[in-house]
């Protein structure tokens, strides 16, 4: 048996260069670490990142509080713990918080030592992380949905849009998926360039150049795709996620061009009945099979609007307003709200309540997409989570910045491993 000898957390930057924590994990045996991630664009009932507050301190951003919870009353409950009990662990972890969103101890402060705890599990059976994870019949690779132009709150650029991206679905294997990938990115910054439009990369590794609308952005990914030498449609499919939360006015109701707005330039604001049409339109004109938080977040009529109209046609995705969390994907289900759900650990703050979550998206015939945060870290611990639950579909963003291509390496030496036994993207 390996028993929880000792925790710690430190406070480390993640790829925006803001403080997130890492949680040190040792046993009897070993030790193991695990690293939390950061949101962007957040959901208003995802569970709480507890920030400090001092603006003395990384402008207000610093995670000490939640470093101070780790190290002192989690640690203190857990230490002699056994490992391999990780429902038992985390649902103390959530007991002793007592708050619903887990606001006390901080969620940032709970996940890691949940995802740790996790690692150790793993070394402890003698197993892959995702074969602990999700047993035996943990085989399915990924389809990537690669993020190549940023934007939204992931770039200071003139697209409202947040994501927009590519699906290499018809590749025959995870690896061959990751070169069809590549290709396209590097044929894309030579397009842009030659154009006279910048390369530098957003949050998540796309490019973010200022282009004049959402459809000059997928008409220039169409023409990366093509140069690349692949066939827009039918081996390789756009996603978008429109994050549109942060353009929705409450005041108004509206869906508006929001940086043109800032610009004082003529900007379009659309109903959400409108924005349901042009999010229709989009898919009508265009090779879009995915099409994430295309609503706000507390649009609910809008988003069966939404479903009733793209549930058949393609896959509708919703983050913001699922936030990885039972309750609200519950509430879906029963509305007839989407086919698909955005699946995010630290939305909800415990690797047990996460698999919860994707095992109820699954039962309803929901599809899955395990996903990164705009602040991430090296750390790949989604990757093995996508396998594990055969989840075949995993968005971590472009083909630049190791946070992002982390998880893909990691992804192809799980495809390594498994050999025959693994399958790409079967959902």
């Amino acid at each position: 048996m390996s028993y929880i000898c000792s925790i710690k957390a430190i406070e480390i930057l993640d790829s925006r260069g803001n403080p997130t924590l890492k949680v040190i994990l040792s046993t009897n045996d070993y030790t193991v670490e695990a690293s939390v991630p950061s949101g962007a664009s957040t959901g208003a009932n995802e569970a709480v990142e507890l920030r400090d507050g001092d603006p003395a301190r990384y402008q207000g951003k610093g995670v000490l509080q939640a470093i101070s919870h780790v190290n002192g009353p989690i640690a203190e409950m857990l230490i002699g713990e056994n490992v391999l009990d990780q429902r038992r662990l985390d649902m103390m972890m959530i007991a002793a918080d007592g708050t619903e969103n887990k606001r006390r101890f901080g969620a940032n402060a709970i996940l890691g030592v949940s995802l740790a705890i996790a690692r150790a599990g793993a070394i402890a059976a003698n197993q892959p992380l995702y074969r602990y994870i999700g047993g035996c019949n943990a085989h399915i690779l990924p389809c990537p949905m690669m993020n190549i132009i940023n934007g939204g709150a992931h770039a200071d650029n003139s697209l409202d849009f947040q994501e927009f991206m590519i699906r290499p679905i018809g590749a025959p294997s995870f690896r061959e998926a990751i070169r069809w990938g590549s290709e396209i990115f590097h044929t894309l910054k030579r397009i842009l360039k030659n154009q006279g439009l910048a390369t530098s990369v957003g949050d998540e590794g796309g490019f973010a150049p200022n282009l004049p609308s959402n459809e000059a952005a997928i008409e220039v990914i169409l023409q990366a795709i093509k140069e690349a030498g692949y066939e827009p449609g039918s081996q390789v499919t756009l996603a978008l996620d429109c994050a549109a939360s942060e353009f929705f006015d409450k005041i108004t109701g509206c869906y508006i061009e929001k940086k043109k707005k800032k610009r004082n330039e003529k900007y379009i604001e659309r109903s959400s009945e409108q924005q349901v049409d042009y999010l229709a339109d989009l898919c009508a004109r265009y090779p879009i099979d995915s099409i994430e938080d295309g609503l706000d977040e507390a649009d609910w009529a809008g988003w069966q609007l939404l479903s009733s109209k793209l549930n058949k046609l393609i896959q509708v995705v919703g983050d913001d307003i699922f936030v990885t969390n039972p309750k609200f994907l519950m509430k879906g289900i029963e509305l007839g709200v989407a086919n698909s759900i955005l699946v995010k650990v630290n939305q909800i703050g415990t690797l047990t309540e996460t698999l919860e979550t994707i095992r109820m998206a699954q039962t309803n015939r929901y599809t899955t997409v395990i996903s990164h945060r705009s602040g991430e870290t090296e750390d790949s611990f989604i990757a093995d989570i996508a396998v594990a639950v055969n989840s075949g579909q995993i968005k971590t963003g472009s083909l630049s910045r190791t946070d992002r291509v982390a998880k893909y390496n990691r992804l192809l030496q799980i495809e390594d491993e498994l050999g025959e036994c693994g399958r790409y993207m079967e959902i």
